[in-house]
């Protein structure tokens, strides 16, 4: 049953990609993997279900790529930067474009509700949260700074991904995220 969930997955990524979610053929799909149209259904419930599989794993490996790179950057507040420029930055993936920020939206709604956005926006809070007993940002709500932040990065990244001009986009992107977190700053401390 796991073996099907994972090639299935593994083959609609990988349709989703080269052809979008819309051109992708469930059938095609399917016979590549040498599997029938009822191992989908059983699997995910519909071609819908296995967009949200594929979402929820791409996702869920931003999100850690993400964390990894914040991780090097030496400190909580640093880190919390490089995690939301490499989330913004990650928006140039072609198949991060397409699935993700384009595809999924469009047929899954607001990215904000994803399973998978959850982890990441419970990282952030704990940061933030650290940060703030540390005196480091300013005394506000925490869940609403991180969902302030993680908010400001996917939008960042819906809009990199929209445009025919994603690489000039990029370094505005990040330049206005690093602005809006450095507002959290405690410059009285």
């Amino acid at each position: 049953m796991e073996e099907n969930r994972v090639k299935l997955i593994a083959a609609a990524r990988k349709a989703f990609a080269e052809k979008g979610y819309a051109a992708a053929s469930m059938d095609e799909l399917t016979a590549e993997v040498g599997l029938t149209r009822g191992a989908l259904y059983h699997n995910f419930g519909d071609k819908r279900g296995l967009l949200a599989a594929v979402v929820d794993q791409i996702d869920t490996e931003m999100a850690s790529r993400a964390k990894e790179i914040g991780a090097r950057a030496g400190d909580d507040w640093q880190g919390l930067l490089a995690e939301g420029a490499a989330y913004i930055e990650m928006a140039l993936d072609p198949e991060v474009q397409r699935i993700v920020l384009l595809d999924g939206p469009a047929v899954l709604g607001d990215p904000s509700q994803w399973p998978s956005q959850s982890s990441c926006l419970q990282a952030t809070r704990q940061t933030i949260e650290r940060l703030i007993v540390r005196g480091a940002l300013k005394p506000v709500d925490a869940e609403a700074a991180a969902r302030l932040l993680n908010g400001a990065a996917l939008n960042a990244a819906l809009w990199i991904a929209a445009t025919d001009r994603p690489q000039d986009l990029l370094p505005r992107a990040v330049e206005a995220f690093d602005a809006l977190a450095a507002g959290l700053l405690n410059t009285s401390a």
